[in-house]
């Protein structure tokens, strides 16, 4: 049976594909560049907590990898980024004081990079002198941009989690979902529904390879969430999670995103009994 609305949806993009492009030029000529922002990008913080038991493991090896949303483009320091606002986050929970001594933390991130270029780099970097407990990935939206074939989309996808695991032991990778592309300040209708379709195919061949393996986590970022937590009750206005080029996360969208990210590596740390299981309730 032919698929009508499908037909329908493909018959449109082709119709609007000047329209697409011309979009997509100005996007690329208007808007504003910003930097990667300075700051820190590996560190060892030694956690409060005066002992940790003999059974228990000593350090926390954090990697994080991907494109500039990893790389905390948006903000003004890394202190503001992603991870900027992550580490103290993991620092201060209870469950991580309790079952490490120390965290030791890398940003792996450039602005632009695709799955491709992140395979690239997971080749190139060395191995670790320990193996990464928790790896987290951001990728997607600059394959979504580039326009890449959904079959080396899901084969680099699959390459990624081969070489994590094999040269750097990953115990646990975590890919973030895609973000709501469509709803993208600097994107302008017609393009944004034609850019949020593809961010949502990669999106969802990206939870089904993520299904297939074990130690991959695919985790669904909620944005519905995040605005709600701001607005507390308040008209909701999406433009304060954007960076002023109305593409990046805002220093605000960084500060939840690390918080539900926190909860996930709580979660996961504890079913691979990492963590004591009196102290894995995540506190906010």
């Amino acid at each position: 049976m032919v698929d009508t609305s499908k037909l329908t949806s493909v018959a449109r993009d082709v119709l609007l594909a000047p329209v697409y492009l011309y979009q997509g030029r100005k996007i690329k000529r208007d808007t504003v560049r910003l930097p990667e922002p300075n700051g820190e990008r590996h560190g060892i913080v030694e956690l409060s907590c005066s002992s940790v038991s003999a059974d228990r493991k000593q350090t926390l090896n954090l990697m994080v990898v991907g494109d500039s949303a990893a790389a905390g483009v948006g903000s003004q320091t890394q202190q503001e980024a992603l991870v900027g606002k992550l580490i103290p986050i993991l620092e201060q929970n209870k469950a991580i004081q309790s079952n490490f001594a120390r965290l030791n933390w890398s940003l792996q991130a450039t602005t632009g990079h695709t799955s491709f270029d992140i395979l690239r780099r997971l080749y190139v970097l060395p191995a670790p002198e320990q193996p990464i407990d928790v790896m987290l990935l951001s990728v997607g939206v600059n394959d979504t941009t580039s326009n890449v074939s959904v079959h080396k989309w899901q084969q680099q996808i699959e390459d990624i989690i081969n070489i994590a695991q094999r040269k750097f032991g990953v115990r646990e990778l975590v890919f973030l979902s895609l973000p709501p592309m469509a709803q993208m300040p600097a994107i302008p209708a017609p393009l944004n529904n034609f850019v949020g379709a593809k961010a949502s195919v990669l999106d969802g061949i990206l939870q089904q390879v993520c299904a297939a393996h074990a130690g991959v986590t695919y985790m669904a970022t909620d944005f519905t969430r995040m605005l709600e937590e701001h607005a507390n009750g308040s008209a909701i206005d999406i433009n304060v999670m954007f960076a002023s080029d109305g593409f990046h996360p805002s220093s605000l969208m960084y500060g939840y995103w690390a918080q539900q990210i926190v909860e996930t590596i709580i979660q996961l740390l504890d079913s691979i009994q990492l963590l004591d299981s009196s102290t894995t309730e995540f506190e906010r």
